[in-house]
């Protein structure tokens, strides 16, 4: 009885920071598919056309993300795995603060018609970061799924949990964010943000493993 207690309270734990981290993938992306409109207008406009690229993006990489997340939930499930989705979020958001003004003055000159200009550099700065951070969320899923009759609960708060960070991502960026920080600095502020999250469950996922009976 008394080996039980510590491992409900270090799955608990687990759950809490699964969720946590949940929130702040669905509250950054938002924000980035947000700022998309702003890093793309100085070359492409704020037209109907530069908004069905960037969401178009957006939507596919997300759902390549889901399916590659499923895929590898499958085998071995654990936090070191799934804090470095986060590392590498944040690492790939370093093109698109860095060299963002050059990929797109690029195509802006290779690529007359907008709509497909836009599409090209939406893909270019955006799929990659997005398709990893997509595959959070169906991992989170997978970590925090013990008892499968209560899959569907746990899958309903998470996804909960994650909609509500994109909301407030959503209202965060576009009222007070845009209006007191550059794009580039809120860029580099989520990157290092997905980069602590990234070390934090990286660092959990070793202390429990390390401290689970032989």
């Amino acid at each position: 009885m008394s080996s039980a207690l510590p491992t409900s309270i270090t799955s608990s734990r687990q759950n809490i920071l699964v969720l946590c981290l949940a929130f702040i993938s669905g509250f950054i992306i938002m924000a980035i598919e947000l700022l998309g409109g702003r890093i793309l207008a100085p070359y492409f406009g704020s037209s109907i056309y530069v908004w069905g690229s960037i969401i178009t993006v957006f939507m596919l990489s997300l759902s390549i993300g889901y399916l590659t997340g499923g895929r590898l939930s499958l085998h071995n499930p654990r936090l070191t795995l799934y804090g470095s989705f986060f590392a590498t979020a944040a690492a790939l958001l370093f093109p698109l603060v860095f060299w963002g003004d050059a990929i797109m003055e690029a195509m802006f000159l290779r690529i007359e018609d907008p709509r497909y200009g836009s599409l090209v550099v939406s893909m270019l700065l955006f799929f990659l970061p997005t398709a990893v951070m997509g595959m959070i969320a169906p991992y989170s899923v997978r970590l925090l799924v013990m008892d499968h009759q209560r899959s569907g609960q746990i899958a309903g708060k998470l996804y909960f949990i994650s909609t509500l960070g994109s909301a407030l991502g959503t209202l965060a960026t576009s009222f007070y964010l845009v209006l007191w920080f550059e794009v580039n600095q809120i860029l580099l502020t989520m990157s290092v943000v997905l980069a602590l999250a990234g070390a934090l469950a990286i660092t959990v996922g070793r202390n429990s493993k390390a401290a689970a009976p032989v």
